[in-house]
């Protein structure tokens, strides 16, 4: 992936953090109703962007502090045409708020970024349906379409990248590929897995990934996992093949349960920081290019602080 190293810093193999569970930070410790999980609608007025920027910037200082790089995902995991319609968002306010959404970025790198701690605004793109159901697919080709006008906005702000989150079949991950390919966007997309460590669809994470990359010339960055907890796919993980070295990151959840369990819910199970530090550590022996780290679903900044710290002690270890 020479053709990103200059754009994307992380390629070069050195630690970066994410931040960890921004909605579920926002609707159990923050108090914030988010109607269909919506964090880009914060952005509507002064108080909800001031908000957050007030986390994104705490995650800035912490990667700071720790010495390490960062990737800022932006807050528009549901800022696409669907979701964001049954908001009231038209195609012009909608694109408005994903353009705020790295203005917003921008600011914070601006005030944290050093020289030594690079930071990388990734214009953040989610599924178009349920991220937990693959009960409702498009086409590669459908999903080229519909995810493309998001990836233009992106295209002409700020972001290095662009990444997708939480997709469950391998179609739609090759149509986000597609169209940021078409506006000359890097690209990482990061698969969600059950318990059994398979993509909701059914397909293998190894099928996934070479089908993706099979479909689409290898354009992606690379890969990434998230919205699971690390239990429920180092097995899936232990099966050699070069496909491994395809992921460079993990975003997990704290907790262990399913994504039916945790549709379910009504609490917060934010399992426990130190454990789940301890664990990306032992994924580190499994994924050699393990290097973009954060949190998913219950994280916050006390699990984010513990990954990556037990992988900077992992990668002492093991700097393959």
């Amino acid at each position: 992936m020479s053709q990103y190293r200059q754009r994307l810093p992380q390629l070069a193999d050195s630690l970066f953090m994410t931040d960890g569970g921004l909605e579920t930070t926002l609707i159990f410790h923050d108090g914030i109703d988010l109607p269909c999980f919506a964090a880009f609608a914060l952005l509507r007025d002064d108080d909800g962007t001031a908000m957050l920027e007030r986390y994104f910037t705490r995650y800035a200082a912490l990667a700071r502090s720790e010495g390490v790089g960062l990737v800022l995902e932006s807050p528009t995991w549901r800022a696409n045409p669907d979701w964001a319609g049954k908001l009231g968002y038209t195609a012009e306010s909608l694109a408005d708020a994903n353009r705020r959404a790295i203005a917003l970025l921008a600011r914070v790198r601006a005030a944290y970024e050093t020289a030594g701690t690079p930071i990388v605004i990734s214009g953040n793109l989610g599924p178009r349906g349920d991220g937990y159901r693959a009960d409702v697919r498009m086409s590669a080709s459908e999903a080229r379409a519909y995810h493309r006008p998001q990836i233009e906005v992106f295209a002409a702000s700020d972001a290095d990248m662009v990444a997708a989150f939480t997709i469950n079949y391998a179609e739609e991950a090759i149509g986000v590929i597609q169209a940021a390919h078409a506006c000359a966007m890097p690209v990482a997309i990061a698969f969600t897995l059950e318990t059994d460590g398979r993509l909701p669809s059914g397909e293998s994470l190894a099928d996934a990934i070479a089908r993706t990359d099979t479909a689409t010339n290898g354009y992606a960055a690379y890969f990434l996992i998230n919205c699971a907890h690390p239990s429920h796919f180092a097995s899936t993980l232990a099966d050699a093949g070069a496909w491994r070295e395809r992921i460079r990151g993990v975003r997990a959840n704290a907790s262990k349960r399913s994504h039916a369990e945790l549709d379910e819910a009504s609490d917060l199970d934010d399992g426990d920081p130190e454990e789940l530090g301890r664990s990306y550590g032992a994924l580190r022996h499994l994924l050699p290019r393990m290097t973009v780290v954060g949190g998913c679903c219950g994280t916050d900044h006390r699990h984010v602080g513990q990954i990556c710290r037990a992988m900077k002690l992992a990668l002492a270890a093991d700097p393959a």
